[in-house]
């Protein structure tokens, strides 16, 4: 039995409301040994008064040690096991432009690369081509037609765009034809398995047929294909949580995640302030609510140290309007740690709080990675949060006689 087995047997529907809010990269390090990390420097007093009234710990996205990427770390949030539920790179590039994909698509990540008179790879990436010149080029490639596939063609930034392959018998097992190298020729693309060889032979006319239509670029006269995938098959929350889930993110990559389990992505905001308003323009029509903030991350990945702690504090700033809501539970975490001092994502587990009226309070009254070490909730994998949300809602029923 997995834990969906359990989840899809015991849980129990009534009026209760969830608020998970991720800090994305919430968690950190100190900048020298000794001092405080960016959370526990920040003035956090709202999520110091939850503390106060709730319980915390550590989560660990994936396992002990093993960095995430965005994709794993979130699939642990949502409660499902990010080692057997994995999401292939070409379908989270597309997802995380926005387009949604549908059951037996095959999305492939492509990069315009540069090839010299003999077919030979002398850029990979096309000199990393600015946007604005690379939207026309992949635009022109829509004229690709081959029978019996559905085509789309979307741009994603610089030198990458996304190809998605809709129609029957389409398998996402090829080999990507990027040698990883230059001086050598594109690799063609060659299918692993029995089901994916359509897919390779689709691929490959693509591929000549957009090697005519760039032909006479200056610098992006080929392109690559990485990362074929599938659209992975989640069950959906309202399967196997009971929930009518919401998602309230900003960028797309959020909402195509919360997509592929099930959530509906709801509103349009821009701003933090903005999904704060989003959650009370929605709050009688869901029991889940997932809100993503970015920029715990993207300044840990800068490196920038003060402007995580600013960020930070923008995250604590939001809590009053949530509080205005009542929930009956409420958790805040990040997906993964990413520490300013290693400037990416790292495998230190991550500080989680959750606070509902039922909860086991602690005896922190801050909130941070040092009280998170000796919390009530101890350490944890991701993909169990979702259990204590349940029961803490009171929509867990007993297990056994």
């Amino acid at each position: 039995m997995d834990m969906h087995d359990l989840t899809r047997e015991l849980h129990i529907k009534n009026d209760s409301k969830i608020v998970m809010l991720v800090g994305d990269g919430l968690g950190g390090l100190p900048k020298d040994p000794g001092g405080k990390t960016e959370l526990e420097t920040a003035d956090t007093p709202n999520l110091d008064a939850l503390a106060a009234r709730g319980v915390q710990g550590l989560s660990t996205p994936v396992k002990p040690g093993i960095a995430p990427g965005s994709g794993p770390g979130h699939l642990g949030l949502f409660g499902y096991d990010p080692l057997k539920y994995q999401i292939g790179r070409g379908a989270l590039e597309a997802t995380g432009i926005g387009f949604e994909m549908q059951p037996g698509d095959v999305a492939v990540r492509c990069n315009f690369c540069t090839l010299d008179a003999q077919g030979n790879i002398v850029d990979r990436r096309a000199g990393r081509i600015p946007t604005e010149e690379s939207v026309p080029l992949v635009e022109s490639l829509r004229q690709i037609k081959i029978p019996g596939v559905e085509i789309f063609v979307e741009p994603v930034k610089e030198h990458r765009f996304v190809v998605v392959f809709r129609g029957d018998g389409l398998g996402g097992n090829v080999k990507d034809t990027d040698p990883q190298a230059t001086g050598v020729p594109p690799l063609d693309p060659v299918a692993e398995d029995e089901a994916s060889q359509k897919t390779a032979e689709v691929a490959k006319e693509f591929l000549r047929q957009a090697r005519e239509i760039l032909k006479d670029h200056p610098k992006a006269n080929f392109h690559t294909m990485r990362g074929f995938a599938e659209r992975p098959n989640l069950p959906p929350y309202s399967e196997v949580y009971g929930l009518k889930a919401a998602a309230i993110a900003v960028y797309p990559m959020y909402k195509g995640l919360a997509r592929l389990v099930g959530m509906d992505i709801v509103g349009d905001a821009k701003t933090l302030e903005e999904q704060i308003d989003t959650l009370k323009k929605h709050w009688q029509d869901y029991d889940f609510f997932f809100i993503h903030f970015k920029y715990t991350d993207s300044t840990g990945e800068d490196g920038n140290f003060d402007e995580k702690v600013k960020r930070t504090e923008q995250l604590d700033g939001c809590i009053p309007g949530i509080l205005e809501l009542n929930p009956d539970v409420l958790i805040v975490t990040g997906d993964h740690s990413t520490p300013a001092f290693l400037k990416s994502h790292s495998w230190h587990p991550v500080p989680t709080l959750l606070v509902s009226d039922c909860c086991r309070p602690d005896p922190h009254t801050s909130f941070g990675e040092t009280t998170a070490i000796t919390g009530g909730l101890g350490q944890f994998e991701a993909q169990y949060l979702m259990l204590l949300a349940l029961s803490n809602a009171g929509r867990m029923g007993k297990y056994g006689a």
